[in-house]
């Protein structure tokens, strides 16, 4: 039977069909979780379609497939919980109202407005990030708003911005991928990060496409590459100096697109001209002659798209190496036209709409900047205020963890988020937090930061709660709800709009539907960057998803951007001489590999919601040191044995791996876990001074057997 003749005899036999798209990764399939009740004993029995979708083509990988288990285990949160003599206790909604407002006005009186800070989601719907930007400049007049997706996307957005005038994930759509003769893959795994995109680069392989994959670790990524440079940690912008040093010598220049659309090219080949190629093989642990089969196979390309993630992007660097890879692109005029393009591969379920419409500290909605007069202005238009009342620019996510820990901040509200294991330097990070006079979480399932709270709020997940989401390509889509709010449970947006009432502050905002909310979305954001105007509901549900910028509703929504000029001055995109640079921490004695982390296939983000799925955390139910077999030895590391890792700022105890697939100065570290596998407890905390992203990719860790005799 068809997928297509599947689904219809679903929808004709199933006794209840959700319509909805996975919440995990940012491609945003789309599938229906159907229910049978059926069953003699009364049970439930769960099982899940894919839809058709322009994304994902109707695909749906391992955590798609099992992302509904999560939100019916019985351990969701259920009734707001506030903590007394350290044990969580039930309260009412109106009580937990009463006392937030009490401790929230306390503190505000004591030491002013910026003593209470905000702290969102990448997996937030866009309306539900909208009002929790509106509700910290309004309802408390706090500057001290960040998001967790800080740590995923903001080198790649502020290198954009500069470059280009924009930052969308993707320049063009993912239907352009299969049209590229030359794809670059730098620091990103999308075989186990967005599986249901791997498609796109076979086809192109299957067309000739040569594929050339930037990665310390060999990964299911790599191994369908042509090309895998295994670059040593921290070092991605000084490999892009040297293809842009080879494709500079070779001639592989589209002289007539750096004449007429970018500035700065003598200062970039002027720098260019000054490195050398064996220094860089030296720096970067790449021979020099791949780094040249690499360039020259790019360069030669008619068509090419580059691609980063986090590999690139989690580095003291980032914001610079991503710049650096956007050179590769702009030289080889590989931009604005079919087949050619940048990437940036969105890791949260909404982190492009998640930084658009005011999470980030210094953005409000649209991406207008929250110090720039006439953006100001025109927000503070739609939201009834006097621009003098809206708060200016405030500081990154672990900037605000310094901030907690230094009392600035004493009061916190998390949404969606679980910095005590996302953030670098976790131990720091818990001392803060416990520091605080007031920790409130909102979130639908108990996590670690959840755990330290004097109040849980019980929120909805993502079958419940409706509103919009724009995945990697920067098109909008629209999730349904589809079943009830379990217990007494309410959505993000719903609490924030109740709370602001209490507070004395409801005036502003009047939503009574979700929708509401994003009408007044679309017209903060009219004329802005990220412009969402033309969208509305009705189109999203006609259309599947549209892409923004959308200034008005007749508008199809632009699909490739810088078809013919760029949003800076004269219309040029900006080339950028970027320095060799070493990461901030150096491997010593004490310290002699470095560590990098990452994600694997069946875990999302900190593990909350994919530790709480039995399908997918049976498949991996701890986490991993990954060691090449000959460090091991020198280390006297076992296989499958318990070790003990330490940097200069904690340590942490998981289970060895040996894998000859990764270089040996280096270990491989998941992100999932808390608390004793916590790999943030060693990770450095210094950050990139652009977009203040940590240096999550790169720190130098000493390893050791936890047991080192039997006796």
């Amino acid at each position: 039977m068809s997928l297509f003749a599947q689904q219809e005899q679903v929808a004709t036999d199933s006794l209840h069909v959700i319509d909805t798209q996975c919440p995990f990764c940012s491609v945003q399939c789309k599938m229906q979780v159907i229910e049978d009740r059926s069953a003699s004993d009364g049970k439930s029995v769960y099982s899940v379609v894919p839809k058709p979708n322009q994304a994902s083509e109707g695909r749906l990988c391992i955590k798609g497939m099992n992302a509904y288990q999560h939100v019916l285990t019985g351990e969701r949160l259920l009734h707001p919980m506030v903590k007394r003599n350290g044990r969580f206790e039930r309260m009412t909604w109106d009580d937990a109202y009463e006392l937030i407002v009490s401790k929230f006005n306390n503190l505000r009186e004591a030491y002013g407005n910026h003593t209470v800070g905000l702290y969102g989601g990448g997996s937030l719907t866009n309306e539900s990030a909208y009002v929790l930007g509106k509700f910290a400049r309004v309802a408390l007049q706090t500057k001290y708003i960040d998001y967790n997706g800080r740590f995923c996307m903001s080198a790649a957005a502020s290198a954009g911005v500069k470059v280009f005038g924009i930052d969308r994930g993707l320049t063009n759509q993912l239907s352009d991928i299969e049209l590229a003769e030359c794809i670059i893959l730098a620091g990103t795994n999308i075989a186990e990060c967005q599986p249901t995109l791997m498609p796109y680069f076979t086809r192109a392989k299957e067309k000739g496409a040569i594929l050339i994959a930037i990665d310390p670790r060999e990964t299911g990524t790599t191994r369908i590459s042509d090309i895998h440079l295994r670059v040593k940690p921290g070092m991605d912008a000084t490999l892009a100096n040297g293809m842009l040093k080879v494709l500079l010598e070779e001639g592989c220049l589209d002289e007539e697109f750096v004449a007429n659309r970018t500035t700065g090219f003598m200062e970039l080949k002027a720098h260019l001209d000054s490195l050398d190629m064996e220094e860089i093989a030296h720096l970067t642990g790449v021979p020099s002659q791949l780094i040249r089969k690499a360039a020259l196979s790019y360069g030669k390309a008619q068509t090419g798209m580059v691609f980063t993630a986090r590999g690139v992007e989690q580095q003291t660097d980032g914001h610079m190496a991503v710049r650096n890879f956007l050179n590769l692109v702009l030289l080889t005029g590989k931009i604005g036209k079919p087949g050619c393009g940048y990437g940036a591969v969105t890791g949260q379920g909404n982190g492009q709409g998640g930084r658009e419409h005011g999470q980030k500290a210094d953005q409000l909605p649209g991406y207008r900047l929250i110090e720039n007069p006439e953006d100001r202005a025109y927000v503070a238009n739609v939201w009834g205020i006097d621009p003098s009342e809206l708060p200016g620019k405030g500081v990154s996510a672990y900037e605000m963890m310094e901030k907690v820990h230094e009392q600035e901040i004493r009061a916190l509200f998390v949404m969606g988020s679980n910095p005590l294991v996302s953030n670098p330097n976790a131990n720091f990070v818990e001392e803060g937090l416990k520091k605080l006079d007031f920790l409130v979480v909102a979130d639908f399932l108990n996590s670690e930061t959840a755990q330290l709270a004097d109040l849980i709020l019980p929120v909805t997940a993502y079958l419940e709660n409706g509103g919009t989401l724009t995945n990697l390509e920067g098109r909008v889509l629209l999730r349904k709800s589809g079943r009830p709010a379990p217990g007494e449970a309410k959505h993000d947006w719903q609490v924030l709009c109740e709370l602001a009432e209490k507070l004395g502050r409801g005036e502003f905002f009047p939503f009574g539907q979700v929708e509401d909310v994003f009408n007044e979305l679309r017209l903060a954001s009219r004329g802005g960057t990220a412009d969402y105007y033309g969208i509305t509901y009705e189109r999203l549900r006609k259309e599947e998803g549209v892409y923004w910028p959308c200034p008005e509703e007749s508008h199809p929504g632009a699909k490739r951007l810088f078809e013919s000029t760029f949003p800076l001055p004269a219309g040029r995109a900006l080339l950028t001489t970027v320095e060799n640079h070493l990461p901030k921490e150096q491997t010593s004695e004490d310290f002699p590999l470095y560590l990098t982390t990452g994600r694997v296939l069946v875990h999302y983000l900190t593990g909350v919601q994919t530790r709480k799925s039995p399908s997918l955390a049976a498949r991996d139910v701890e986490s991993f040191m990954e060691i090449h077999p000959r460090t091991a030895k020198k280390h006297h590391i076992e296989d499958a044995t318990l070790v003990k890792l330490t940097s200069k700022r904690g340590e942490i105890y998981v289970r060895s791996r040996y894998s000859d697939a990764i270089r040996e100065d280096t270990v491989f570290v998941p992100m999932h876990w808390g608390d004793t596998q916590n790999v943030n407890k060693l990770t450095n905390d210094a950050l990139d001074p652009t977009c203040k992203m940590p240096g999550f990719k790169v720190c130098a860790v000493q390893v050791s057997p936890l047991v080192t005799e039997y006796v």
